[in-house]
């Protein structure tokens, strides 16, 4: 990481001195030069003192080599924007592609580049991979092809000696994305994307590199292969049996593979060619009809690309309806990466969005996610341009009334709040198996493409049990299914019980587990030999470890015994009954203790039975419709209670507080509410969050 900007215990450090990241993105080739200086004064007023802007090549570039940066159009001289928010104490994060999106018509992409047949990504036919979105329909590139590569180094040359001046201590650019929602051109769905001969080469050297030899990959895949070169990826599911799922699996995994080292590779073109700030990179909200569906996971891999840049986030653009949408993905940030940091969160629309939301939502999503950890964010769009709705700063420096006085109060209440400071009271890691959906991806039917308008399907390009196979492949039953049933009993029993968690990823380091005194994972009859070590390893190291329905059998060969199985073989057993008459298995060993719930009817009972015989924090509330987080300051005893209705009908609460006290401060209301017993009590509209101070 950088010099002179680090990210330590979750803040960022510009030179010894803590930074605030909440920004707002200011688009500064879509604003008229002479307004610049206003534009800024009116963002700093409104209490921003950070930034964020996309710089295009589309809109930079005049032929191949060739850029205007203000010498022809005075908007575009992005060096003297820089400057006067380093004048102006304003700092400032870059987003400089190549994708940047934006809804620009090629995406971000001069013409010549998108419209290059050579750097197109291919589907399964060789033909193109297209993206229907406004105002035009575009072709995916390929991110494999060294050509289209050698085009961004043009790009990068051109902008990044620009950047390198204004990084600390020159001047207050202090991190810069690569890329922009990097996922194959949203075309999630496996089968469709990218068969290009370069990715297909690189397909083979990611099975040379994991499998090393081909006697290797024939004994796992029940293949004769001679030598790697003869695979070709898959371009449908036809699996019927267990033994041919190792085959797709890789696919899925591969697909991750090349994301990682995608975003890899360009962040090393940008710091060799000096940028030595933090490199970050935004993953698209994985929303489809309805919110998402579980938690984010295949083809993005949070975990492993914070092994190659500084921090990753994922966008939101959400309601108030989808709050389990914005808690699954705000648990998942805080629960996997060093900054909890969402890089767009909606601040207005596209009008093209389906059913777009007001700024109603918009301050009730605000609350979600600082409620489930996340610390900063940025304002998409701060100041508004074309083709967009709704910003609470126009981009003539116009006041927005009612937004401008919603983010105000936003600012003045909650982000004066310094939360870097606040840990989340949370006891438990709800993780989410990356084997099972790799194995949902893999058995998907149905190819569906991606696709900004709303299908028309009802379902989007992330995988759905409705286009997913329903065969057994010889167990139990259909994992690929069931297993988004067993995470969701997890989620509902662990939010309704009282009990706050994280999100947390199998693909993470062991080191993250262990600051939780529980871990909860849907396991069944197989798991990879790398996951199944780690969750022994936290029961040794005193961890305590709930599954369900099953103890493992099977490794990800499906063939070999798995490791958890032959640790459970030597734990000493102690079958206990709760109040509904299902057993929970309990085997200790070491420290810890792994706790086998078999039924998932019995998964709300079993989860509280077991969580409070551990004596697991909790806050206890009247209704389980209501959902609550508690923070406590890092080093003084300063608490913050969150307490959500996220549901259409009016309740009321009643939450007994952590410890006793007389008076409570409404953070959001500014006023002081006066506490009976140890208990608040209060009205909470349809989708309301109180945040109180303690």
């Amino acid at each position: 990481m950088a010099e002179h900007v680090q990210i330590n215990d979750g803040n960022f450090v510009v030179d010894g001195e803590v930074i605030s990241m909440y920004s707002g993105s200011v688009h500064y080739w879509r604003i008229k030069q002479e307004r610049w200086n206003e534009i800024l004064d009116k963002v700093k007023e409104l209490g921003f003192n950070g930034i964020t802007t996309y710089i295009p090549w589309e809109i930079h570039e005049i032929s191949k080599g060739v850029f205007d940066f203000g010498e022809i159009e005075p908007s575009k001289d992005i060096d003297k924007f820089l400057s006067l928010c380093d004048e102006k104490g304003i700092t400032v994060s870059v987003r400089p592609g190549p994708q940047i999106n934006s809804e620009l018509t090629w995406f971000g992409f001069p013409e010549r580049i998108i419209k290059n047949p050579n750097y197109q990504a291919k589907n399964s036919k060789g033909g193109k991979v297209i993206l229907n979105q406004v105002p035009k329909p575009i072709p995916a590139l390929s991110y494999t092809n060294e050509n289209f590569l050698a085009e961004v180094d043009i790009w990068y040359d051109a902008i990044c000696p620009i950047l390198e001046k204004h990084q600390p201590p020159k001047g207050n650019l202090v991190a810069v994305q690569i890329d922009n929602e990097m996922a194959y051109f949203f075309h999630i769905n496996p089968y469709t994307t990218d068969y290009s001969e370069s990715s297909k080469s690189f397909y083979r050297n990611f099975l040379k590199e994991k499998y090393e030899s081909i006697h290797k990959l024939n004994n796992k895949y029940h293949s004769n292969y001679l030598c790697f070169e003869e695979i070709d990826p898959p371009v449908r599911f036809e699996g019927s049996s267990k033994d041919d799922l190792p085959y797709y699996l890789d696919w899925i995994e591969y697909r991750e593979y090349y994301l990682i080292s995608s975003i890899k590779d360009l962040g090393n073109r940008m710091r060799t060619r000096g940028i030595n700030v933090p490199l970050f990179h935004n993953y698209p909200h994985p929303l489809g009809p309805g919110g998402a569906a579980g938690a984010p996971s295949t083809p993005f891999n949070l975990p492993k690309l914070e092994e190659e840049i500084d921090f990753v986030g994922f966008d939101i653009y959400s309601k108030k309806e989808l709050y389990n949408h914005v808690k699954t993905i705000t648990s998942y940030v805080a629960g996997c990466s060093r900054f909890p940091y969402i890089p767009e969160l909606g601040t207005g629309v596209w009008p093209w969005y389906i059913k777009p939301g007001n700024i109603e939502d918009e301050v009730f999503t605000t609350k979600a996610a600082l409620m489930h950890g996340i610390k900063e964010f940025n304002r998409y769009m701060l100041v508004d341009r074309n083709k967009w709705l709704g910003s609470p700063i126009s981009h003539k420096g116009e006041v927005n009334k009612k937004p401008y006085s919603a983010h105000e109060k936003i600012t003045r209440n909650l982000m004066k709040i310094r939360w870097n400071n606040f840990d989340k009271q949370t006891d438990v890691l709800l993780m989410v198996n990356r084997d099972y959906d790799r194995l949902q991806a893999a058995t998907t039917l149905l190819p569906v493409e991606g696709d900004f308008l709303e299908s028309i399907f009802g379902f989007s390009e992330y995988p759905d049990s409705r286009i997913v196979s329903t065969n057994t492949f010889g167990f139990k039953k259909p994992i690929q299914i069931e297993k988004s049933n067993w995470f969701d009993a997890f989620y509902k029993a662990l939010s309704t019980g009282g009990f706050s968690f994280n999100l947390g990823d199998t693909a993470q380091a062991f080191e993250e587990w262990k600051k939780y005194k529980v871990v909860v994972i849907t396991s069944f009859e197989y798991l990879s030999e790398d996951i199944s070590k780690k969750l022994i390893k936290y029961i040794e190291s005193g961890g305590n470890l709930i599954i369900g329905p099953s103890v493992p059998q099977l490794n990800e060969s499906f063939k070999d015994s798995s490791s958890l199985k032959s640790f459970v073989e030597k734990a000493s057993k102690d079958i206990t009954q709760h109040s509904t008459n299902k057993a929970i298995e309990k085997f200790s060993m070491e420290k810890g203790n792994l706790f086998v719930i078999s039924e998932r009817e019995a998964v709300k009972n079993s989860i509280e039975n077991i969580l409070n015989n551990l004596k697991v924090s909790k806050i206890k509330m009247n209704n389980e419709k209501l959902d609550t987080v508690l923070y406590k300051h890092k080093s003084k005893d300063e608490f913050i209670l969150f307490i959500a209705n996220p549901t259409i009908e009016e309740i009321i609460a009643e939450i007994e507080l952590p410890f006793g006290t007389n008076v409570v401060t409404d953070l959001w209301e500014e006023k002081e509410i006066k506490i009976g017993n140890g208990i608040f009590k209060d009205k909470l509209s349809p989708y309301e969050i109180k945040i109180l101070k303690l």
